[in-house]
């Protein structure tokens, strides 16, 4: 048998305000580099200004950390990937720009990702630690800037049949954080306080929308009036009751999403599930959608922690997937903050 060069793929992730950089070998991860920025923590949320000048500090040393773990040369890599959308346009055109430039440079193939689709084929890395989803599969995204549920097909025919009519899951939860006090992003520390507190101590709404759709500024609204109304009775309301509001806040947040989910699986008669995005980290979420395996009969794909946030890893799976049937990008596509299926 003769050995097949193997494709040495570098993808670069941009959309928000992580920079990353990965090396992949084939569908295999070499190497998966992330700086984050703190400096948002004291805004609140990501400022897209700062964003894009923090990516244009970090990309260099960042894409120079991967190739180093990952052993090997530049003049060694087959292919450049990199998120092309959608995601916030500052942030994007930092890694666009590189991404162009070093293809040009090194004169290999450049190839852009979808940044939805690729928190969606994640779960096609090769890792011991996760079995790869049958297609079809339900696909679901839930992270800060989206939330949908996805009909996947193929690895590149997907459909969208359900989403956010407004806020995201991850905002919710951060919004609701910061009413609370808590730094951003507020999720892993409300998931953290959820686990000492009472899911069942303070009831929030339940929005009703149609179809396989969700909506969270309903219920934004509602945590913020209600945490008003009880701190003009009790100033330290919140000091008081923070792990119960935590844990009630989560709790319904998941219910919203989950019910979605279920009436996904009975209106498409898929119940295998695939679940990607930062908030997919959340310990509540993972927790309520393994338990169907055992309640239901479905089949729940939980990416590897490393692979829930905002990575490369998962935008280089793709470009090797591409790279494959040989979809090229070209040096004339432009970023799209938002960028569609």
């Amino acid at each position: 048998m003769i050995n097949q060069k193997p494709c040495y793929i570098l993808a670069i992730e941009s959309s928000c305000d992580d920079t990353s950089a990965a090396v992949l070998e084939n569908d295999r991860v070499l190497s998966n580099c992330i700086a984050n920025q703190s400096i948002h923590e004291q805004y609140g949320g990501v400022v897209p200004e700062l964003a894009s000048r923090a990516h244009q500090q970090n990309i260099v040393p960042v894409v120079d950390q991967a190739l180093q773990q990952a052993g090997i040369a530049k003049e060694d890599l087959s292919a450049i990937a990199y998120t092309r959308g959608p995601g916030l346009l500052g942030s994007l055109l930092v890694g666009t720009s590189f991404a162009k430039s070093l293809s040009l440079g090194l004169q290999i193939p450049l190839i852009d990702v979808h940044h939805m689709q690729a928190h969606i084929l994640a779960h096609i890395i090769d890792d011991p630690r996760q079995n790869k989803p049958q297609f079809p599969f339900l696909g679901i995204t839930v992270s800060g800037g989206h939330t949908q549920i996805v009909r996947v097909e193929d690895h590149f025919e997907m459909k969208e049949i359900g989403t956010t009519l407004d806020d995201a899951i991850g905002e919710a939860f951060d919004k609701c954080g910061k009413i609370m006090g808590l730094g951003y992003p507020a999720g892993p520390e409300i998931d953290r306080r959820a686990k000492e507190g009472n899911p069942h101590a303070f009831s929030f709404p339940i929005p009703k929308v149609e179809g396989l759709n969700v909506s969270f500024s309903g219920f934004k609204t509602a945590v913020i009036n209600f945490i008003h109304k009880h701190q003009q009775k009790e100033a330290d309301f919140v000091d008081k009751n923070l792990n119960d509001l935590c844990a009630s806040i989560q709790h319904t947040l998941i219910t919203i999403i989950f019910n979605k989910i279920e009436k996904a699986v009975v209106t498409t008669g898929i119940n295998e599930i695939a679940i990607g995005g930062g908030v997919a980290a959340n310990s509540g979420l993972r927790n309520k959608l393994k338990a169907q395996e055992t309640e239901k009969g479905w089949t729940v794909h939980l990416p590897p922690f490393a692979y829930t946030t905002d990575n490369a890893a998962m935008i280089g799976i793709v470009g090797y997937l591409k790279y494959k049937k040989e979809r090229w990008g070209s040096l004339d596509q432009n970023a799209s903050a938002r960028l569609r299926f």
